[in-house]
């Protein structure tokens, strides 16, 4: 369900607003923002994001809370304050996405990024008369930069993307069960089930049972991004929250985790808009 502002320029109200996401638009003196509202149990006050799949997202509480059946003067008031704010990280994001679409996206030539370093990704089609029915990818040393060949099957019928993600997949996993094996020990955990996954919010969690998932995409990243996101979830099947405690134990496997935690932030968009995602 969707809702959008009248050319009036006032949010239109949020009163009977569903559990799922609403969006709508706000004019501003430097153009209309639309943004997302969503309502959670777990939201205590007003929280605005900017996400890179779903842009300007509002958190706010339900309306069966306190004080918040009727929410659009204060959600208006606090996005026009914050006008600066949100228009400096949608253009980056904007950016961001024309400098994604520039690399080619799966076209022959096309440039992808793998384990922190962009690869030219070559596409080889079936040699004539062959009869294999399952195409096959190999990271390649070239002379200029590493390529990702993929040497497409005449029988394969999955598209370009389903079988680079297939790839992925796998070399997320081995790369993920390389780091579990480094760190549960010293971190003295031991996960009951590891998955990998493709979230859309998070890089990794971990439950009170001794489950991990992880995404996939982290395989896209440099190798301690990776290591410290696996790092991070297995810090949790010790210390539930995000307090001292638990911060002192990832820097003890990872001392410079913040950087990498950044690393991730800033390339969000690009990680999950790789393979044409987005």
């Amino acid at each position: 369900m969707t809702s959008s502002t009248r050319s009036t320029g006032r949010a239109r109200p949020l009163v009977a607003v569903p559990a799922v996401p609403v969006t709508a638009t706000i004019r501003l003196p430097g153009g209309p923002i639309e943004y997302v509202v969503r309502r959670s149990r777990r939201s205590r006050r007003l929280r605005v994001t900017i996400d890179p799949l779903e842009g300007v997202v509002v958190s706010l509480p339900p309306a069966t809370r306190r004080g918040w059946a009727r929410p659009e003067s204060l959600v208006e008031s606090f996005l026009r304050e914050r006008e600066a704010w949100l228009r400096r990280h949608l253009t980056t994001h904007a950016r961001q996405r024309a400098e994604l679409a520039a690399r080619g996206g799966l076209e022959d030539g096309a440039a992808i990024r793998f384990r922190g370093e962009l690869h030219r990704l070559r596409v080889v089609p079936a040699a004539e008369g062959s009869r294999e029915r399952r195409s096959r990818i190999a990271r390649e040393a070239g002379e200029e930069e590493d390529e990702i060949v993929v040497r497409l099957a005449p029988g394969d019928r999955r598209d370009i993307r389903d079988v680079l993600v297939d790839w992925l997949r796998e070399r997320a996993r081995l790369a993920i069960g390389r780091e579990i094996e480094r760190h549960a020990a010293a971190l003295r955990v031991e996960p009951e089930a590891i998955t990998i996954r493709d979230p859309k919010t998070r890089w990794g969690s971990a439950s009170k049972e001794g489950r991990l998932s992880v995404s996939w995409r982290l395989v896209l990243a440099p190798p301690q991004a990776l290591e410290t996101v696996v790092i991070h979830e297995l810090a949790h099947l010790r210390v539930f929250g995000h307090g001292p405690r638990f911060w002192a134990l990832v820097a003890s496997r990872r001392a410079d985790h913040v950087e990498w935690r950044r690393w991730l932030h800033a390339h969000s968009l690009e990680l999950h808009g790789a393979l044409g995602s987005m």
